[in-house]
């Protein structure tokens, strides 16, 4: 048992030196190539980061290193193809990092410090119906949906923040044996984004509640019931929305819209035919200025392009080992609430992960949602991080129950 430990920091160690050596490596070759001071800043700025993530943080507080270097290469990640399609975009997504950073270790406390939940779920629950109210006020539809707010010339994505707390909500309410109360909170968020048409997010905040639900009750009735009813709204949506009519028709034969609706999934394959097995290079390859939403919904075909076919199936492997992580986290909590939220975040990335990576390769019809960790955007990495700063928080107070049965056997076992 006592190697355990050991094990593991060699091991998470190892895995920080080679990540800091990646992404040092992959910012110095576009600086040499573009001669951008920048560039030369993120080759420090981004391995410090791993750095602090991996070796520091765990000093503050007892985490789970895996889980952190499994998060942060995905991060770095994202800046770095990022920084290589815009380097606008690429520098914003350093500062969203960092930014992460932040709202994981408070995330983290907060699981680790707050004892009673009751008036803050009641609080999040209200907060929540507001924030989700914002978009049908004073947002502006893009893309066939009406979900972002404009503040001060920065974009916000209400439904992303209001994802963590649809999250801590549902694990209180359903450790409280509060089913009823938890549905009817997760109906009112689903019903005010399809108000919004963001159709997307409804589908992963749906999957979310029914693995949440069966996590909590076991009801394979419910979940049914819940998947029949999941299915009349997939067919009322595709008779009241012209996008989800349009995403329908191009799944099923993109080349037939090559030119209009078609253009982004066609050009994502090119992309990734071109890219082969061992891709064409960073900065070598043209995905980022033939499919528009590069930086956005088809990341991860860039991603192929320029790091090949292999290279993309260890990034999914690594969404995999995190989710594993999660579970494992899961099965050692000793609270019911603690289980279903480290559930909870499992389900919330796997189902976000394959959403997109399955809408990338027209295995699935395309959804807009971002690809966790690695595409652009704040809210996105601030709701991504947020969930691996409650895994944090969850696998430290095991660990803390681990240590305090230790004490309490050892005491009981030097007594007379």
């Amino acid at each position: 048992m006592a190697k355990n430990p050991s094990r593991q920091r060699n091991s998470a160690r190892g895995m920080t030196a080679v990540s800091m050596l990646f992404f040092f490596a992959g910012f110095l070759l576009l600086a040499l190539k573009r001669w951008e001071w920048q560039c030369f800043l993120l080759a420090a700025v981004v391995p410090a980061l791993i750095f602090a993530g991996n070796e520091i943080l765990p000093h503050l507080f007892p985490s789970d290193r895996l889980l952190l270097c499994l998060t942060n290469f995905l991060c770095a990640l994202g800046v770095l193809i990022l920084y290589r399609i815009s380097p606008e975009r690429g520098l914003t997504q350093a500062l969203n990092y960092g930014v992460g950073v932040g709202g994981m270790v408070l995330s983290a406390q907060l699981v680790r410090h707050v004892r009673s939940w009751k008036l803050l779920t009641l609080l999040m629950m209200a907060g929540s119906m507001a924030l989700l109210a914002l978009p049908l006020l004073i947002g502006k539809e893009q893309n066939g949906a009406k979900n972002w707010i404009w503040i001060g010339g920065h974009s916000l994505q209400p439904s992303e923040i209001v994802k963590l707390a649809l999250l801590l909500c549902m694990s209180y309410l359903l450790s409280r044996r509060k089913a009823l109360l938890s549905i009817l909170f997760g109906g009112a968020c689903l019903a005010m984004l399809m108000l919004q048409k963001d159709l997307g997010t409804a589908l992963l905040y749906y999957g979310l509640c029914l693995a949440m639900l069966f996590a909590a009750t076991g009801s394979l009735l419910l979940v049914g019931a819940g998947l029949a009813g999941g299915a009349g709204a997939a067919v009322l949506g595709y008779k009241m929305f012209k996008h989800v009519k349009d995403r329908l028709a191009v799944w099923q034969d993109p080349w037939k819209y090559a030119n209009d609706a078609g253009y982004q999934i066609v050009y994502s394959f090119i992309a990734i035919a071109n890219g082969g097995l061992w891709g064409t290079g960073l900065g070598l390859g043209n995905a980022s200025s033939t499919i528009p939403e590069a930086y956005n919904d088809f990341i991860f075909p860039v991603i192929l392009n320029e790091f090949g076919l292999i290279f993309g199936v260890i990034v999914v492997l690594m969404y995999l080992f995190i989710v594993i992580r999660a579970v494992m986290i899961a099965r050692r909590s000793n609270t019911l609430f603690h289980a279903l939220l480290a559930v909870g975040c499992a389900a919330l990335i796997t189902l976000q992960a394959f959403v997109i990576i399955a809408g990338n390769i027209k295995l699935i019809p395309l959804t807009g949602v971002t690809l966790p960790f690695i595409s652009y955007g704040g809210t996105s990495m601030l709701s991504s991080l947020c969930m691996i700063g409650f895994l944090q928080g969850i696998a430290s107070r095991n660990r803390a129950s681990v240590a305090e049965d230790r004490a309490l056997a050892m005491q009981g076992g030097d007594a007379p």
